[in-house]
């Protein structure tokens, strides 16, 4: 029968379409991941790989094969997981996935409080666009997932954790950063700057504009959040930026303004998701519960300081 290895050699394969970075990522050497390949197409019967010189191509059998031996390999490390967990509290190396709007300003002290209550648990934090690292979460290339919604994948257990405000801010000269009792109709057509589309964030911040008349942006998208804080600090044109962000990057009388708008409510809604068969579901709940935890404590004292 083919083995386990063989079949994660195909998926490296089909993930990398060269032998050589298949067998760097599957810790195997070349030669090896070459001659498994050919014994498991002699076993199944059937040409999996269209070898060619500057690279590699699954057949269409092939792609059906490895994408159906991918689901068997997640299955096999959640059985081991399960197993492992007979015996012992989660361990060994979390594998976080986080979107860059979020994590940075809020994981530190929820890693740290892990870390004194689990010293043997240790985080690996890759952060991504939330909807590709949906997929490898799916895939079992990472554990958990951290992000705002919508998080969509076949056979995950998602959970809500908070609303984060959105806030709106300008450079600190801005007519509106001087001005009390801003209402809805003085943000008419302003221009609002906003990262690239990839992230769900362009999206909320593309909603308030449409129901606040203001105008997005498409030719200065930023590439992260520190970059959209700087073009609108320039004069470029208003933010709207997450609040946990702001609580840990901007301090009173910085850079930019903090803009209050009568009736804004402006917010995304963040959760947590794990694979549904995962070994250490119950852990996972835990992990999601100090997150939100310390998410709330957190956005009180946002809330207490906007009083």
């Amino acid at each position: 029968m083919p083995t386990l290895r063989q079949f994660q050699y195909l998926v490296a394969v089909a993930d990398h379409r060269h032998f050589g970075r298949a067998a760097q990522a599957a810790g195997a050497s070349q030669p090896t991941l070459s001659h498994q390949l050919r014994a498991l197409e002699t076993r199944l019967g059937v040409t999996l790989v269209e070898r060619r010189t500057h690279g590699a191509e699954l057949s269409p059998i092939g792609r059906e094969i490895a994408e159906r031996a991918r689901r068997v390999l997640v299955e096999v490390k959640d059985i081991r997981d399960l197993a492992e967990r007979a015996s012992e509290s989660l361990a060994g190396t979390l594998r976080f996935g986080v979107s860059p709007t979020l994590g940075p300003y809020l994981m530190p002290p929820v890693i740290a409080a892990l870390h004194r209550a689990q010293p043997d648990l240790r985080f690996y934090m890759r952060e991504g666009i939330p909807d590709l690292q949906a997929m490898e979460l799916v895939k079992g290339a990472i554990d958990m997932l951290l992000g705002p919604f919508p998080i969509e994948g076949e056979n995950l257990t998602i959970e809500p954790l908070f609303r984060e405000p959105l806030m709106l801010v300008a450079p600190p000269d801005h007519p509106l950063a001087g001005k009390s009792n801003i209402v809805k109709a003085d943000l008419k057509n302003a221009p609002v700057l906003s990262l690239d589309r990839r992230h769900h964030l362009h999206r909320d911040v593309a909603e308030q504009c449409r129901l606040h008349g203001m105008n997005l942006l498409q030719d200065y998208e930023g590439t992260s959040l520190d970059s959209v804080r700087q073009m609108v600090a320039s004069g470029l044109g208003l933010g709207i930026l997450p609040a946990l962000y702001i609580q840990s990057e901007i301090t009173h009388g910085d850079d930019i303004a903090l803009i209050k708008v009568e009736g804004w409510t402006a917010a995304r809604s963040i959760g947590i998701a794990w694979r549904s068969g995962a070994g250490f579901a119950d852990e996972y709940l835990s992990v999601a519960e100090k997150i939100a935890d310390e998410a709330k404590n957190l956005l009180s004292k946002i809330a207490d300081k906007e009083k």
